[in-house]
């Protein structure tokens, strides 16, 4: 398929998405069907010219497409340094998705550099990407055998500053205490509930186990 027909592609999504204004299971099950019925050069290409759309929708798309394409060095630096630019939440859920994704396809024990390293990202929308990704944590293979692993990276963010990424790690954190109540009681028995932030974290944390 030619530029042209590429583009033609992107305006008909345009038209179409633009119509949809909650959820998200459209534009992922339109990337995925592209994504199976298409080679990797292609795909790329679409998925660079969609995330140019001013529809919020089909930049949705174009990071569903992302994920699926993130074994790319390339186009994972992309989803990191660009995707997390974009200011319309439902983009920067997407984002979420398609981070799990890279870990589904690299393997989540195997994913943990590059988990730690977008953990430390200055941009919070990378930090979160990871927080609210991968949950449930303990649902994900290596860290349903490995909660403590999923527990330390989620809580050095406790006291970000970002009230967005507290959030996603409060929930986080009480996500896991549904299976792992002794944990959580453990880690949050370590902390100096000082600031506020360290207190808005501790109280969603702590919902199911205090």
């Amino acid at each position: 398929m030619d530029d042209t027909c590429a583009k033609e592609y992107i305006a008909n999504l345009e038209k179409e998405f633009s119509l949809i204004e909650n959820g998200f299971k459209e534009e992922e099950k339109r990337a995925l069907a592209d994504y199976l019925s298409n080679d990797n050069a292609y795909i790329k290409e679409l998925a660079f010219l969609a995330f140019k759309s001013n529809v919020y929708q089909v930049r949705m798309y174009s990071v569903f497409l992302f994920g699926y394409l993130s074994e790319q060095d390339d186009i994972l630096a992309f989803m990191r340094d660009e995707v997390s630019k974009d200011d319309n939440w439902r983009v920067q859920e997407v984002l979420a998705k398609a981070f799990d994704e890279f870990c589904k396809k690299t393997g989540y024990e195997k994913s943990l550099p590059v988990i730690d390293e977008w953990l430390q990202n200055t941009n919070p929308n990378v930090r979160r990407a990871v927080t609210e990704g991968l949950r449930i944590w303990t649902s994900r293979p290596y860290f349903k055998d490995n909660p403590d692993e999923a527990i330390k990276r989620i809580a050095t963010l406790k006291e970000d500053s970002s009230e967005y990424v507290r959030k996603s790690v409060g929930n986080a954190l009480r996500d896991i205490s549904k299976k792992f109540p002794e944990l959580i009681k453990m880690e949050l028995s370590s902390w100096k509930l000082e600031s506020r932030e360290i207190k808005q974290v501790y109280k969603l944390a702590s919902r199911l186990v205090d």
